[in-house]
This record gives C-alpha cells, sequence and structure tokens, in this order.
C-alpha cells in the first residue's frame, strides 16, 4: 500500500490537488468563496473537506492550492471577523504541526452560507474519535469483556488461539484477530497487553526464520514507530494459510482503504445531494472571469486607497462609497450572487 500523506502532511500550490483523491479519500463537504486570507489575501476560492485533509483552491489561479491533514491540525477556532467588505462573517483559524515546521491558516468565508465552517468541526472532531482505523495502538481499550469491541464497518475473517507474539524473550501466548480494518492481538493472561495494527500503518508481512521457528513478521510503516512484529503459528501448515488470508485482505484493503471518517450529510440535506468530485461545478471562466478579476481587483485597490464620498444609491436604498471608474454596482452584485451558489 502506497504511503498514506494525505492526512498528515501540509502540501502548498500542488496544481488540481483537488481533482486527485487517493483511494478511499472521499469528499465530505465543499465550501464556497472562502478566501485564503493569510497566504492569498484578496483571492477567493474554494474548500473542499475530505475524510482525511481540508483542500483550499483558488477559483482564479489553479496553482494557488492548499492541502491541510487533519493529523497534523493542533487547533482549530471560528472568529468574528470584519471582512474586506466592511461587513461581519466569519474566519476559520487553523494552527499546525509538523516534524519540520508550523503553520497558521486563516480562512475567511465571504459567501452566505450562515453555518460558515461548522461542518470542518464536525468532520475534524469525528477523525480525532477513529483513530483505532488509522494508527497503531498498544495497550489500548479495545476489548470489552475479553472481546473485541468491533468498529463500525469492521468485518471478523478470522480469530485464532494459541498464537505467541514474540516481542518477548519467552513469547507471550493469546489471541490473534484478523478483520478487513486491522490485525489484533491480545494476552490471554492480561488483556492490556495488546496490539491494535491497522492495515494502513503495515509496510509488509512476511513468513522469516526467528529462534522461535518459522514465524509470520510484520513491519510497521515509519508513522507507526518501524516495529518488527513477530507471531508464532503453530503448526507451519496454518501458518502458511493465516499468511495467505492477510496477504489477501492486505491487498483488497489498499486498494480500497476505510478511514472509518463518515460524516452523514443527510441530516442536513436530501440523501441526492452527495458531493462527489466530479459534481463540483467550477467557473464558467468565459462568462464570469471578468467579474472574478474585478472583485479581486477592487478588494486589493481598496485596502491601499482613501476613503471616497459617500452617495446615496437608488438601486440599493441606502448611503455606500462611490465605486472606482469601472465598476458597477451590477459587478458587485452578480458577484455576490455567484458567491452564494
Amino acid at each position: 500500500m502506497s504511503k498514506v500523506w494525505e492526512d498528515r502532511e501540509i502540501k502548498f500550490d500542488v496544481q488540481n490537488i483537488h481533482k486527485n483523491l487517493r483511494n478511499g479519500e472521499r469528499v465530505l463537504d465543499v465550501i464556497d468563496s472562502v478566501e485564503d486570507t493569510k497566504g492569498n489575501s484578496g483571492d477567493i476560492g474554494r474548500v473542499i473537506v475530505t475524510n482525511l485533509r481540508i483542500m483550499w483552491y483558488s477559483l482564479t489561479n489553479p496553482k494557488f492550492t492548499l492541502s491541510i491533514g487533519f493529523f497534523a491540525i493542533v487547533t482549530m477556532n471560528a472568529r468574528n471577523v470584519i471582512s474586506r467588505l466592511r461587513a461581519s462573517t466569519e474566519a476559520l483559524y487553523v494552527l499546525t504541526s509538523t516534524t519540520k515546521q508550523r503553520f497558521e491558516f486563516i480562512f475567511t468565508d465571504y459567501g452566505t452560507n450562515p453555518a460558515h465552517f461548522a461542518s470542518i468541526f464536525e468532520i475534524y472532531k469525528i477523525y480525532q474519535a477513529t483513530a483505532l482505523y488509522r494508527e497503531l495502538k498498544l495497550r489500548s481499550a479495545i476489548l470489552t469483556d475479553g472481546q473485541l469491541n468491533i468498529l463500525p464497518q469492521e468485518q471478523v475473517y478470522n480469530q485464532l488461539n494459541g498464537i505467541y507474539n514474540l516481542s518477548s524473550d519467552q513469547g507471550n501466548l493469546g489471541i490473534f484477530v484478523i478483520t478487513n480494518i486491522r490485525l489484533v492481538w491480545y494476552a490471554d493472561a492480561n488483556e492490556s497487553f495488546n496490539i491494535s495494527l491497522p492495515y494502513m500503518q503495515i509496510t509488509s508481512v512476511r513468513m522469516r526464520e526467528s529462534k522461535y521457528g518459522l514465524a509470520l513478521v510484520i513491519q510497521t510503516a515509519s508513522t507507526a514507530g518501524n516495529y518488527v512484529l513477530g507471531f508464532r503459528i503453530d503448526p507451519q501448515e496454518r501458518l502458511h494459510d493465516v499468511y495467505k488470508e492477510i496477504l489477501s485482505l492486505y491487498t483488497v484493503y489498499s486498494e480500497t482503504p476505510i478511514f472509518g471518517v463518515n460524516f452523514d450529510r443527510n441530516v442536513k440535506e436530501k440523501e441526492d445531494d452527495l458531493l462527489k468530485i466530479d459534481d463540483i461545478a467550477e467557473i464558467d471562466v468565459a462568462s464570469s472571469s471578468e467579474i472574478n478579476s474585478k472583485f479581486t481587483m477592487y478588494l486589493r485597490e481598496g485596502d491601499n486607497e482613501n476613503r471616497r464620498e459617500p452617495f446615496y444609491c437608488k438601486e440599493l436604498g441606502f448611503a455606500m462609497e462611490k465605486l472606482r471608474d469601472g465598476y458597477t454596482i451590477k459587478d458587485l452584485w452578480n458577484v455576490m450572487g455567484n458567491n452564494g451558489k
């Protein structure tokens, strides 16, 4: 299975990153009319939330993109701010940390959705609560009354008694469980001595000679500590069968991984309104590029120029600053209408 980096890394300016989802990655929500305030101020874009990460890309310049893995997020909060249009709106502040550096991202909502970024918080909460699908866990609470707690979407394919974990000199006797999502072992004498290893964190499965004889050897990924786990399974015919079964399930998982982050949009929307990446309508450049370029330019110019004299606008019914030459109320109204879609 190729390394799953999408939930752990921060990527900048990878063109069309939102169109290249990995196997098992699903679009859970789309938020239009969002500005990457800190990195691309004045550039309106779109936020796509998947079961692994938050992505943003510019609608006017496709090379400006962001990918923020959920695992890299340290804190996230929303604040009421005054937008460039001098209106009250909501901004999402995201603090991240990787092995190399810390980043802060600020996304400002210019749309008309009253929920703003609520779905991002919900999806991130689900991600945090489903670590067993994606992370190696040692000595964790995975059992109840001696029985494995089965995860949603998890199916048990085999349960083997009398399996030795070779992590100690004498080996520990326990129970080995094979599912479609992970491998689990726990000791007979002490259930708190256990291992839960998702296929996502496995780099290789082999049979190899050890001081205990032929053993099942599993190598974990660097994100799971680079452990080498050994299990003795007798007789050898049984070992071969288990080895083949794990390889088969690992291959299936690599093609269709299950990451455990399920966000039910049906609570808020009709079932036929579920989002797919192909269903996300791109802006028609021919019909709207002029409006978008004016809108972006207007925001940038508005920061640096002196305040213009107000006048009474009959179309809107209130007083406002005079527009610069080349701009009309219709231009700005059309932009707000498009952003609200």
